[in-house]
């Protein structure tokens, strides 16, 4: 019994292996393609990367979730609200400004950051290498990735926090009090630098990446953070439950993970709320609002 359960395994493993080397195969062939399609040319590759898949990945991902914010339909993106009654529809003059806002730090912000980070990419000489990475690689990058956003961004959120600091730029942002995803980079200039992309950027000019680990990499950023914002706590995504509170009550939640907010104590009142009952990955279709509501106030 024990022999052929260990050849079952072994089995098992090499068919594995197999399908990795067969995708690893498959991915490292297009990325040939697409590096000779543009000759080679690393200023271009690294604007394709680095700005345009991102910027593709977020503007897709917000048009669906802002067809819902603007017409109330569909109704199983709708019924996941979590501020109940709130942008039910949403203000189309703020979303337009918010929208204009979110382009402007795109195009005349994190644009131009990409210059100087183009330069130290260069230097490092590992990103238009033209064999990828391995995916068990990439993992390790992602590890790293995500420690260094955490940090950066909760420290610089807390930054500007600061009283005078929050009254000259945060107060943008928590205009909304109820966000939606597009508002994830509305923000003042300053802090569209400090707290959205220099977190996001750093970790791969400390790891020196390929182009396409950094190109997955500011894609998943901005979808998570958009997710963080979105309004919706959706089936099989990320809870927005956590960064959704921040927006409601200013002085909780500043991070992504919610490691640094647990060491220092800035999620104390957010633990002791409904909103961290439903802080968790939505496996059913029925909404964590009908299954955990929030208690009824009392009536004076």
């Amino acid at each position: 019994m024990l022999k052929r359960w260990a050849i079952k395994n072994t089995y098992s493993a090499r068919y594995a292996q197999s399908i990795w080397d067969t995708l690893g195969h498959f991915w490292q062939t297009t990325w040939l393609e697409f590096y000779y399609l543009f000759e080679g040319d690393e200023w271009t590759i690294f604007l394709l990367g680095a700005a345009l898949v991102p910027a593709l990945a977020f503007w897709c991902f917000n048009g669906i979730l802002m067809v819902a914010d603007v017409t109330g339909k569909p109704a199983f993106i709708t019924r996941y609200r979590i501020q109940l009654g709130k942008n039910d529809p949403v203000d189309t003059k703020k979303l337009c400004q918010a929208i204009c806002v979110a382009l402007f730090n795109q195009f005349f912000i994190s644009l131009p950051m990409l210059v100087p980070m183009f330069s130290i990419m260069k230097w490092w000489g590992n990103t238009f290498s033209k064999e990828l990475p391995t995916f068990h690689w990439f993992l390790v990058e992602l590890s790293v990735f995500t420690v260094i956003e955490e940090i950066l961004f909760y420290y610089t959120h807390r930054l500007v926090h600061l009283p005078l600091l929050y009254k000259h730029i945060h107060k943008k942002h928590h205009e909304w009090t109820a966000p939606i995803g597009v508002v994830s980079i509305y923000a003042h200039p300053v802090e569209h630098i400090l707290s959205n992309t220099l977190p996001v950027m750093t970790g791969p000019m400390v790891m020196g990446s390929h182009i396409v680990s950094i190109a997955v990499w500011f894609s998943l950023a901005l979808i998570t953070t958009s997710i963080s914002h979105c309004g919706y706590h959706l089936p099989f995504l990320p809870s927005p439950e956590f960064h959704d509170f921040h927006h409601l009550k200013f002085n909780q939640c500043y991070g992504v993970l919610g490691v640094l907010d647990y060491l220092h104590g800035t999620d104390r009142a957010f633990r002791q709320t409904k909103a961290y009952e439903r802080h968790r990955v939505l496996l059913s279709l029925t909404p964590l609002s009908e299954s955990i509501p929030e208690v009824p106030k009392r009536a004076e």
